[in-house]
């Protein structure tokens, strides 16, 4: 009997020996401390847990379109509706200028972005207190949660993209070398939205009332944004204000690459400048309460 037991303790020792040298023998060590002051983004982090995003990301999309009547459909609904409401009452009622182009391309080519950027800032500013069962239970870089948000609007904005290019074909707006800088444009709207994003939902967990005044802020920018008029409507005198708006030269780059016009470079470089302090603004913001995000759930 003693041999027996022997044996079997030696067994379960051979297997802890195992179990240890296979997980536990790495040379890396990982230590999670709280730290004091400003703190920056740690990219190397972010890089390390990108298995963690697109697995986020991919739940995110596959939510979205779970047990759907039109599935992906409702990604060109919403801009396609609002292109068709805004040329009958700006465009037709109104007679808004739009620079000498049709007005349904003019008007899709500033709702295509800004329903990218309005999805992305709406569910990355939610999207902390909504992943708070995860935050509470494991660690992980939190920022990738709101990343995670806007990597999904991606798939929206290129699904709404393909109604823009049948738009130009049917209006005859030919394709031009400008629309090479898409990829800069989406990568300034992502930017944009994730700075704002991650400040929003730092304030959501920590004053949850500011959740209900986000579809406000997000009714009133619309509006002063050139989504549905040109730059050129506002007056002089006026127009500083709007370029402090990071999404209005945003916007009318989107244009510019689309509908094969010219760059305003000065309103694109302060709408990146505006950005990019908004993006500084609410990152930093977000890492400073980060570390109280499992006090407030």
């Amino acid at each position: 009997m003693f041999s027996i037991q022997t044996h079997a303790r030696s067994a379960v020792h051979r297997i802890k020996d195992k179990i240890r040298k296979r997980y536990f023998s790495g040379e890396k060590v990982t230590t999670i401390a709280s730290s004091k002051g400003w703190r920056t983004i740690d990219l190397r982090e972010l890089w390390a847990y990108r298995e963690l995003f697109l697995a986020l990301a991919s739940r995110d999309i596959k939510i979205r379109y779970k047990e759907t009547v039109l599935g992906c459909l409702w990604a060109i609904i919403q801009p396609l509706m609002g292109m068709v409401v805004f040329s009958v009452i700006f465009g037709h009622w109104a007679k808004i200028s739009s620079e000498g182009y049709p007005y349904a391309v003019f008007v899709y080519a500033g709702l295509l972005p800004w329903t990218f950027f309005a999805n992305a800032l709406s569910g990355s500013s939610n999207s902390i207190l909504a992943s708070s069962q995860l935050i509470t239970k494991v660690y992980f870089p939190r920022l990738i949660v709101p990343l995670a948000t806007i990597g999904s609007g991606l798939v929206d904005f290129f699904i709404a993209s393909g109604v823009m290019f049948l738009l130009m074909f049917y209006y005859g707006v030919g394709w031009t070398p400008y629309l090479l800088a898409l990829p800069l444009l989406i990568a300034l709207v992502a930017f944009i939205a994730l700075g704002i994003g991650t400040l929003l939902s730092a304030l959501v967990v920590a004053y949850r009332d500011f959740r209900f005044a986000i579809p406000f802020l997000l009714q009133f920018w619309m509006y002063t944004t050139p989504v549905v008029f040109p730059i050129d409507l506002v007056p002089l005198h006026w127009r500083w204000m709007l370029y402090l708006n990071p999404m209005a030269g945003t916007i009318d780059g989107f244009r510019s690459a689309f509908l094969g016009k010219p760059f305003n470079w000065d309103v694109l470089g302060l709408s990146f400048v505006s950005g990019v302090v908004m993006f500084l603004i609410g990152v930093f913001y977000f890492e400073q309460v980060e570390r109280r995000f499992a006090d407030f759930f």
